[in-house]
């Protein structure tokens, strides 16, 4: 016998939050979602009046659905949103992303860029992977220094001031404890979700979803039947991220709720490690071979390019 909906008492259960209790219908649940990005939003005065947001899309559940829920809520008002897409050159994993991105913001009538690790470093994510000397380089360490940079220059080609990323809880708890057993702690710090701005133009980050468990986020776009790509990327395994996936996952079946309390702990901490010495007023210097924007003289971007390129 099917139960009814906690919330409006009228429809049948589709989810059951365990952390809360809750039964949901399909409509209650999906609520659910787009409130809790709009608080979080809010929360952390986010996005403001003017803005121009560009939403950096994969193909992935998270990034869509960010996508689909901001275009929901900003629909008719004042900041204008673009979706940015990086093309890591992937063979057999990207190229289906891409068409799933075109198609999806060609219905909603949003704008898509898209740039190539290829166009812009010279050398696909493939490539990298055959020119690095040795995998204690790790394929994440070098994909996320070259798709932050890529997604930096799509934001200012486009002329945004805000980039938003579909980074949710799950992501945000994960990198704490990567980041604590390899005891950077500035970044934890700098993790704090209130948006400061960076670089000589102004960007600020956003992670509307960041108070969203990764397993709603894709019943969300279920049910909202956004496409998205199921097929994880064939590198992700090398990176300390899964073990750390599969431990709190393991420990949210036996104990509903943990990672939403591990989040407000973090939140915390990371106010308390926010420090304008570390995070706004450190000295900026340009980089020596490309001059951006770097907090050494070499960039990471420059860096990871002569470690791949000129040493092989």
């Amino acid at each position: 016998m099917s139960k009814q909906c906690s919330k409006c008492g009228k429809n049948n259960a589709i989810y059951l939050r365990h952390y809360s209790g809750e039964l949901l219908c399909k409509k209650c649940f999906i609520k659910s979602v787009e409130y809790k990005a709009k608080k979080t939003l809010s929360k952390f005065s986010m996005i403001n009046h003017g803005d121009r947001v560009a939403v950096a899309v994969s193909g992935g559940k998270d990034s869509l659905t960010l996508l689909n829920i901001l275009k929901n809520i900003l629909n008719g008002v004042k900041p204008e949103l673009v979706a940015i897409t990086v093309d890591e050159g992937i063979q057999g994993y990207r190229d289906e992303s891409l068409d799933i991105v075109k198609n999806f913001c060609s219905n909603l009538g949003v704008e898509n860029r898209i740039l190539s690790f290829k166009k812009l470093f010279g050398l696909s994510m493939d490539d990298a992977m055959e020119l690095r000397p040795s995998k204690k380089v790790s394929s994440c360490s070098i994909c996320g220094t070259f798709r932050r940079r890529a997604i930096d220059l799509l934001a200012e080609s486009c002329g945004a001031n805000v980039i938003a990323t579909g980074h949710n809880l799950d992501d945000y708890v994960q990198t704490f404890f990567i980041n604590l057993f390899a005891g950077d702690i500035e970044r934890i710090g700098w993790a704090y979700p209130e948006p400061v701005e960076y670089g000589s133009g102004g960007l600020k980050k956003i992670k509307p979803l960041m108070e969203i468990y990764e397993k709603e986020l894709v019943l969300y776009a279920i049910q909202q039947n956004i496409p998205f790509q199921s097929e994880e990327c064939p590198y992700k395994d090398e990176s300390i991220r899964t073990d750390f996936r599969n431990h709190l996952n393991n420990l949210e079946k036996s104990h509903p709720g943990i990672k939403y309390n591990a989040y407000n702990s973090i939140l915390k901490i990371a106010k308390k490690l926010k420090t304008t010495d570390s995070m706004i007023s450190q000295e900026r210097k340009k980089c020596l071979v490309c001059n951006r924007d770097s907090s050494n003289s070499i960039c990471s971007v420059c860096r990871t390019l002569d470690l791949l390129i000129k040493r092989n």
